[in-house]
């Protein structure tokens, strides 16, 4: 695999972690309000790009477990 293939496949990989952090934490909150699950599903990647604001919210934190 070489290191352009290994890249895609990081940011591709940190990309749907992103998406998936973000999904749990509006499901829990419309689980908390009572609304439908529906309503948590809103992702909305601008072509396909992480907003720079989520991806700091949900991205990897930098803090490390001792």
């Amino acid at each position: 695999m070489s290191i352009a293939d290994k890249s895609r496949a990081l940011m591709a990989r940190e990309h749907q972690q992103v998406k998936n952090r973000q999904q749990s934490i509006l499901m829990r909150a419309a689980q908390e309000l009572g609304l439908p699950e529906e309503a948590s599903h809103n992702w909305n990647p601008i072509q396909g790009k992480v907003d720079a604001n989520a991806r700091t919210i949900y991205g990897p934190s930098h803090a490390s477990m001792s």
